[in-house]
């Protein structure tokens, strides 16, 4: 049986279910969405046409959270990426929607803005509305300050996002700390989190997403700092 992930190297999303995938040694078809053709296959499985977008047989999985959580159920391996106590499943649960909602979304919202200048007008249409990024920058860095504090304070004394093993919440937290440290840099007060973000970079999974992504970072719209 073969898996088919629709994805691309530079997404935060894909790179959340590309690190579950490496971390278990997951068999699978990287349909690379740079590919001719490809977006129209993702179209055709997913109408939406966002990504990353995993196909197991018949049955086609969306949205990251949800296809690791396919991954464990249908195709298990060494690493339990969700715990089997509910309790414990809960604060990964948690921890991953954190991650997604309050560190990438807001990341995102100034990269959006950076490309909706970039992009052409096309024939005809209205001028394009003053440009905004100061302002949306702004509001990032104060959105990503708070979740900055609250993520340092939560994960102190523990060696992973919600203790000593390497969860769903880490695969999570990697691209979007990475990227959201890129539009608002995670600063001195938040030591456990810098630490944290770097001890995700040197693990194998993450470190290998870091590197496939390497050669489209001149795409990364606010420009990518040498860094990382």
């Amino acid at each position: 049986m073969t898996l088919t992930l629709y994805a691309h190297p530079l997404s935060s999303y894909s790179q959340k279910v590309l690190v579950a995938l490496w971390e278990n040694g997951i068999d699978f078809a990287y349909r690379h969405l740079g590919e001719d053709g490809a977006h129209d296959e993702l179209r055709a499985l997913w109408p939406t046409g966002r990504f990353p977008v995993l196909v197991d047989s018949n049955t086609v999985v969306a949205e990251s959270s949800i296809i690791i959580e396919h991954l464990q159920i249908r195709h298990p391996g060494p690493v339990r990426l969700i715990p089997d106590d509910p309790a414990a499943a809960l604060e990964v649960r948690l921890l991953d929607r954190i991650f997604d909602v309050e560190v990438m979304a807001a990341m995102q919202r100034p990269v959006t803005e950076a490309l909706r200048g970039m992009l052409p007008l096309p024939a005809g249409s209205p001028p394009r509305a003053p440009d905004r990024l100061d302002e949306v920058r702004a509001d990032a860095a104060r959105a990503l300050e708070t979740i900055y504090g609250w993520l340092d304070r939560r994960i102190a004394g523990r060696a992973w996002a919600t203790g000593d093993a390497f969860t769903m919440a880490d695969c999570a937290a990697a691209p979007s700390l990475f990227y959201a440290d890129w539009v608002h840099p995670i600063g001195p007060e938040h030591a456990r989190l810098a630490a944290y973000r770097a001890k995700l970079l040197a693990r194998p999974s993450f470190a290998r997403a870091v590197e496939e992504a390497r050669p489209y970072r001149a795409n990364f719209p606010l420009g990518a700092p040498d860094r990382d």
